[in-house]
């Protein structure tokens, strides 16, 4: 996984594009008719039902905008929220607070709506070992705040990107020419170029998880696309020699059937690609 210095720059790379992209060379709504000494006050209102996420993000970014803003938090990141609640308080420049404004609920909107889905799976497999994993299918230029999103929400990160992780998926095994071929490629080059990656490789059938368990240098299988009782021959054969993972259209339905099969870990591109925004409104006071 990246550190946790690539991560905040990643953020302040967020909040830099977000506030370039909304706000260009002067928010002029706000600098038409309001004073640039007023001073105000606005809340963060819940119109819907979820768990709020983007809380700290939100501080980031109004500090970004203005270090002089104060925010006053009532209700923490991960916590269940309903219509009406007030996440909190921001007092300071209004001008500020204008333009901070889109930016926040932009931010916010998108990752409680992925926090609430991911706590929604994770309550759906309570009680079994399996944890569910975000991917890659994520909204460009955000990733950050979306992953963010999903630990709040009770899940895990996956690799973030291509670089911090290597994944051996079925059109890298074809190119390479097969299954062993690929893997014997990829721990050569990790060798060649001093790099300490874990290595995933993705399964199609049984025949591949065998072929897969003849190397020792796998972190984890990916078990794609299997159907129950497959999954369940393939932790047997997998055993505790690696990870496991399921993946490939798991959804609310058959999600605790997958755990129940004894997989380490579900992944879900649906945790960030299929949400709706969670409604939020930032009101003056």
């Amino acid at each position: 996984m990246i550190s946790e210095a690539q991560f905040q720059n990643e953020l302040k790379l967020i909040i830099e594009n977000g506030i370039r992209e909304d706000v260009g060379d002067g928010d002029h709504s706000s600098l038409a008719c309001i004073p640039a000494d007023a001073q105000g006050k606005a809340k963060l209102l819940v119109k819907d039902e979820g768990v709020i996420a983007g809380v700290e993000f939100a501080k980031m970014i109004f500090n970004y905008v203005d270090p002089d803003l104060q925010i006053e938090t009532f209700i923490a990141d991960g916590t269940p929220v309903k219509f009406g609640d007030v996440v909190f308080h921001v007092t300071g420049s209004s001008q500020s607070i204008l333009k901070s404004e889109r930016l926040v609920l932009n931010a916010m909107q998108r990752m409680s709506a992925i926090a609430t889905k991911t706590k929604f799976f994770a309550n759906l497999i309570e009680g079994t070992k399996t944890k569910v994993l975000d991917t890659r299918k994520t909204t460009p230029g955000i990733r950050a705040i979306e992953k963010w999103a999903v630990k709040i929400g009770g899940g895990e990160n996956h690799r973030f990107a291509l670089y911090d992780m290597i994944m051996l998926k079925d059109n890298h095994i074809d190119f390479a020419g097969g299954i062993t071929k690929a893997i014997a490629k990829t721990t050569a080059y990790l060798k060649e170029n001093n790099l300490d990656l874990k290595i995933i490789v993705e399964a199609r059938n049984l025949d591949e998880i065998k072929e897969i368990l003849e190397s020792d240098s796998i972190y984890r299988i990916l078990i794609d696309n299997f159907n129950f009782e497959d999954t369940k021959t393939a932790v047997a054969l997998i055993g505790d020699k690696c990870q496991t993972e399921s993946s490939g259209n798991i959804n609310e339905k058959t999600i605790r059937n997958y755990a129940e099969c004894g997989v380490d870990f579900i992944s879900s591109g649906a945790l960030t690609h299929s949400v709706y925004n969670m409604d939020l409104s930032l009101k003056a006071i």
